[in-house]
This record gives C-alpha cells, structure tokens and sequence, in this order.
C-alpha cells in the first residue's frame, strides 16, 4: 500500500468536517432569513431563501452521508491492512499516523522515543520493503 492509499482516511475526514460545516453554515444562514409579512414583494419574481438553503442542506446531507460511507469503508479497509501487518511497533506507527492522524514527532513520543525520524524512517522503510517484494510484512 502506498502513502497515498494509506493516506485516503485523512483526506475523507478533512471533507467530511468541510461538509458539516457547510451545512452549518446553510443552517445558520436559513434560520436568520427574517419573513416579511407587513411589506409586499418590490419585485415581481419571488424567492424562497428558506427553501433555497433547504434544498442546498438537502443535497449537502446527501453528499455527507456518501462521505461518511466512504469513510467507514475506508477506515475498515486501512484498518485490515494494518492487522496483518507483523510487526507490532510497525502496527502502533501505521495507526498512530493514518487512522489517528498524529505528527511523527507525537508517534515517537507515543511509542517511547525521541527523535521523530525514528518513527518516520521506520515508516518509510516498510513501505519501500512492502512496494518491492509486494507483500505486507
């Protein structure tokens, strides 16, 4: 698996996050929309803010919850791949950095070093030793 593959988890969280709040931004925006009963129109066409931002959250939350399924698929997926890995540190560095999201230099903390390449090197080395022989080790 590659760092962008390994990756994927992170990047469906970050719009997941920008979705939600879109759609609070929308929410926001249809519950301050006033009613003006006392005036009529000044013009001829006629809006519906409301429904307009209703139809938007509607499509959003649509949106979201094909976000939200890819990301629990996406989670699973990466989460089997880091089960099958032998290595337990390795496991510990994988989850740490791809399903957790932490800096290398929080993982080094986390798994009693340091220095933040350890942990990075580590990383890395499996992965080239991975994408040559084409296995999980």
């Amino acid at each position: 698996m590659t760092k962008k593959e390994l990756s994927q988890l992170r990047h469906l969280k970050y719009e997941v996050r920008e979705l939600m709040d879109r759609i609070k931004e929308l929410e926001g925006s249809a519950t301050s929309c006033a009613v003006r009963i006392d005036d009529l129109p000044k013009s001829r066409e006629l809006t519906d803010k409301v429904g307009n931002y209703a139809i938007q959250i509607a499509e959003l939350r649509k949106e979201l919850d094909a976000r939200l399924y890819q990301l629990y698929r996406e989670y699973v997926r990466l989460s089997r791949y880091i089960a099958n890995v032998k290595d337990s540190q390795m496991r510990v560095i994988l989850a740490l950095r791809y399903i957790k999201g932490f800096t290398w230099q929080k993982i080094a903390y986390t798994i009693g070093e340091h220095d933040e390449q350890y942990p990075r090197k580590k990383h890395n080395a499996f992965l080239e030793n991975t994408a040559e022989f084409g296995v999980e080790k």
